[in-house]
C-alpha cells in the first residue's frame, strides 16, 4: 500500500539518496557518465532542496515507511521533478504522484500541467498522454542536457 503525504526537512536525506541514486542507476543508460555525475551532484546541495521541501507542493509516496518517490510542483502547473527509487519502478508510483500533481494544477487554476522532462523519462510521459512542446538542450554546469519540455492540458 503506498502512501502519499507532504515531504518534511526529515526526509531530506532519504530524497537525496533516490535522486542520486535514480539518476546514476535509471537515467545512465541515456546520458554520459560525466552528464550524470554533474546532475546527480545537485542532491549535495541540501539548500536547495530545503527550498523546494518548505515553500513548493512536494509529495513523497512511501511503501512500509520507507520513501519510494517524491514529486513536487513549482508555480502552480510546472512539475519540476518526479523521482522514484530504482527498486520501485513500474509500480504505479510516478503514476500516483503525477496524478495528484495534475489534480493540484486544476485546483490551483490552471487548465495545463508542463515539465521538463529527461529523455529517460519521456516513455513514462507518452503514455500519459503528454505532447512534446519542444526538444532542447539545457546546460547544467557547463554542459549541454538533452531535454523534452512537455505538457498536458487539464
Amino acid at each position: 500500500m503506498i502512501k502519499i503525504r507532504q515531504a518534511t526537512l526529515e526526509d531530506l536525506p532519504e530524497i537525496t539518496t533516490i535522486f542520486r541514486d535514480t539518476i546514476r542507476a535509471v537515467n545512465s543508460k541515456d546520458y554520459s557518465e560525466k552528464q550524470i555525475d554533474v546532475w546527480s551532484s545537485a542532491a549535495d546541495d541540501h539548500e536547495e532542496w530545503k527550498d523546494r521541501i518548505e515553500n513548493l507542493y512536494f509529495l513523497v509516496a512511501e511503501f512500509k515507511n520507507e520513501i519510494a518517490g517524491f514529486a513536487y510542483l513549482k508555480d502552480g502547473f510546472y512539475l519540476d521533478g518526479i523521482f522514484v527509487h530504482k527498486d520501485f519502478q513500474r509500480r504505479t508510483i510516478a503514476s500516483k504522484l503525477l496524478r495528484i500533481m495534475e489534480s493540484r494544477a486544476a485546483v490551483n487554476g490552471f487548465d495545463m500541467l508542463k515539465s521538463d522532462i529527461s529523455i529517460t523519462a519521456f516513455p513514462f510521459f507518452d503514455s500519459h498522454y503528454y505532447e512534446v512542446e519542444k526538444r532542447q538542450k539545457k546546460n547544467y554546469k557547463g554542459l549541454a542536457f538533452d531535454n523534452i519540455l512537455v505538457y498536458r492540458e487539464l
